[in-house]
C-alpha cells in the first residue's frame, strides 16, 4: 500500500488567495478613554458600567500617553488603606497610570498580533497612527478574527 498524502480540501478556483487579516479590520474604534486628571473613582465607576478591565489615557489631542486598569486602581485602593490614607489623596489617573504602554501598527498581521500577545501577556495594545490614538486591539478581537477565519478555512 503507497502513502496517502492528504492536504485537506482543494479549491476548484486557481491559486486562491486571501488577503492577510489585520490590526485595522479588528481593532476597536470606539473607545472609551481616559484623561490624566481624571478621578480613579471616575475610572472605576466607567470600568464597572462599561464591563470592561481598563483602558487608554489620552491628552487634548488625542495622544496615548498611558493606560490605566483595573490593576492599578486596586493597587491605589490597596496602599491608601494599608497607610490609613484619605482615598481622594492622589486620586488621579495621571499619578497610577502605566505610562510605559507597548503599541501595536494596525498594518500588523492578526496572527502577528496573537504572538504578541502570547509572548507580552498583555491583555490589549493600543493602536497610535501619526502619534494619535486611533483604536485598540484586545484578545478578544483575535479570537473574532480566529473565528472568522475558521468559519471560511477550517471547515469543509
Amino acid at each position: 500500500m503507497g502513502i496517502i498524502n492528504f492536504q485537506g480540501k482543494r479549491s476548484n478556483e486557481q491559486n486562491e488567495q486571501s488577503a492577510p487579516i489585520l490590526v485595522g479590520d479588528y481593532m476597536t474604534k470606539k473607545l472609551i478613554t481616559f484623561k490624566a486628571d481624571d478621578s480613579l473613582d471616575h475610572v472605576i465607576n466607567l470600568l464597572i458600567t462599561n464591563k470592561i478591565s481598563g483602558g487608554p489615557v489620552v491628552n487634548d489631542k488625542n495622544e496615548l500617553i498611558g493606560i490605566i486598569s483595573e490593576t492599578d486602581c486596586i493597587k491605589h485602593i490597596s496602599e491608601s488603606k494599608y497607610y490609613n490614607m484619605p482615598t481622594d489623596n492622589n486620586n488621579t489617573v495621571g499619578n497610577n497610570m502605566v505610562t510605559d504602554v507597548d503599541t501595536i501598527d494596525k498594518n500588523m498581521n492578526i496572527f502577528d498580533a496573537a504572538f504578541k500577545f502570547l509572548s507580552s501577556r498583555r491583555r490589549r495594545f493600543p493602536v497610535v497612527e501619526n502619534g494619535k490614538l486611533i483604536g485598540q486591539l484586545s484578545q478578544k478581537d483575535v479570537l473574532k478574527a480566529a473565528l472568522k477565519i475558521q468559519g471560511n478555512t477550517w471547515n469543509d
